[in-house]
């Protein structure tokens, strides 16, 4: 059977849908499903996009034909002047199998585990320093910003065994400048990067100072490697990656070390700030939620501060951690680019297409989940996933190049989540109002999420 020609959307504007693009990304998206289903395609200034948001296609396409699609798509082509090479955008499959196969031993369960009181141990910080603020204070915290540095703090001290949080707030400004600049020209791609205009200069800059705190750690801790001949007596992840060797006993080079470094920066700083500051304000919105989290956060910790090795019993702990990215995925989107022509559901798939995948719309597709706008952490339950195609939820991504860091992430929400819990709740303000998402190359709240302190 010859395959159909996808159903194109924004046909009738002159730019393929580019201006309702930059308006509203999730509202065309939404409307193209509505109006062609599952599979459709748009080209904003003629680059050709095709919106993917089918289990079965997203099982096609990052598991089962991967080796048809890669990441030269234009998504990575667009953060890689921030990201650099690292294993998040690397689109050479023979040159990610290698950083793959060095990085991905130092971040399995086991290793993590190791990780863990660094993870709890911030925690307790940063709970320490809301307990010191002045008497006078009302309570409110600009909960987006102090779980942003939180993040900071467990990504240094596990990185780099070290509290560099000052040189880290400038490294988060200029993460949270690039990214507001590449979410702008992901939504409307033009003019071009290399334009020298006012945003693209904030945008070098901002580049500039993150690439400025990854080669002053780097430099300082070889420069100590050198004079001593000694490593942190507990090792942490730059120790590993430095002893890190590929299948032929090569060691990762300065150069991809830096690109590694900054990604393991950036991503393990947007899941945690996003996905963190997102649970707390989806319970403040739950009570009944929340109530059921502090009975378990009670019945297994009793007072304590938790471990690595009661993630287990965190139950209900982990499902309101998943259910949060179900709703607010930080990485709402990913891409592929077609390597080769392919038929996807009887549609052809042009080779170069760009296939957009939104879990932002995925996890909410009517079909495999009950009420999606619903907050409803027992969509976890053993039973409940059991239901559902495998591939309807892929925070992480999924196939070869799910995210490497999944196992890390999960840990520390949760650790950090039950922490707080154990003594502690963040309320809405009585004239709180909505916050709606604001989709960038991550998925930020807009304007931030303001809640206040209170002791349970």
């Amino acid at each position: 059977m010859t395959p159909r020609e996808l159903p194109i959307a924004g046909t009738r504007e002159i730019l393929g849908g580019a201006l309702a693009f930059k308006r509203d990304q999730l509202g065309f998206l939404a409307d193209g499903i509505s109006r062609h289903g599952d599979l459709f395609r748009f080209s904003p200034l003629g680059l050709t996009m095709i919106l993917a948001n089918h289990p079965d296609h997203i099982q096609h396409i990052l598991v089962d034909g991967e080796h048809r699609y890669d990441k030269d798509a234009s998504l990575f082509k667009i953060v890689r002047p921030v990201l650099g090479e690292g294993l998040i955008v690397i689109a050479d499959k023979e040159r990610w199998r290698r950083q793959r196969r060095m990085m991905a031993p130092h971040f399995t369960p086991r290793t993590v585990a190791g990780f863990a009181e660094n993870m709890t141990g911030e925690t307790l910080s940063m709970l320490e320093r809301w307990e010191r603020r002045p008497a006078g204070d009302d309570g409110l915290l600009d909960v987006t910003d102090e779980i942003g540095q939180l993040a900071l703090r467990i990504v240094n001290r596990s990185l780099f065994s070290a509290d560099v949080s000052e040189a880290a707030q400038t490294f988060e400004r200029a993460f949270a400048s690039a990214n507001g600049v590449l979410g702008s020209f992901f939504r409307f791609p033009f003019p071009p990067l290399t334009w020298p205009t006012p945003r693209r200069r904030r945008l070098r800059r901002a580049i500039d100072d993150m690439d400025r705190f990854i080669s002053g750690v780097l430099k300082q801790r070889l420069g100590d490697e050198e004079a001593e001949g000694t490593s942190p007596a507990e090792p942490d992840l730059l120790t590993l990656l430095l002893h890190s060797v590929d299948d032929d006993g090569h060691e990762m080079d300065l150069g991809q070390l830096h690109h590694e470094v900054l990604n393991i920066c950036v991503g393990a700083f947007e899941t945690t700030t996003n996905a963190l500051s997102w649970a707390f304000y989806l319970l403040a919105r739950h009570p009944e939620a929340e109530a059921r989290l502090h009975e378990e956060v009670d019945r297994v910790l009793g007072g304590r501060v938790p471990t690595f090795d009661d993630l287990p019993r965190l139950e209900y702990t982990r499902r309101v951690i998943d259910e949060t990215l179900r709703i607010y995925s930080p990485a709402h989107m990913t891409m592929r680019h077609a390597r080769e022509e392919d038929v996807i559901a009887g549609y052809r798939i042009p080779v170069g297409s760009n296939i957009l995948i939104n879990t932002y719309l995925l996890h909410r597709h009517p079909e495999f989940w009950h009420s999606p706008e619903t907050f409803d952490p027992d969509n976890f339950t053993p039973e409940r996933v059991a239901e559902r195609p495998k591939h309807a939820y892929v925070p992480f991504g999924s196939g070869p190049r799910v995210c490497v860091g999944k196992h890390f992430a999960l840990a520390e929400l949760v650790l950090a989540l039950s922490t707080v819990a154990r003594g502690h709740r963040l309320v809405l303000p009585r004239d709180a109002r909505p916050v709606e998402p604001e989709p960038l190359v991550t998925l930020h709240p807009r304007g931030g999420i303001q809640l206040r302190l209170a002791h349970r």
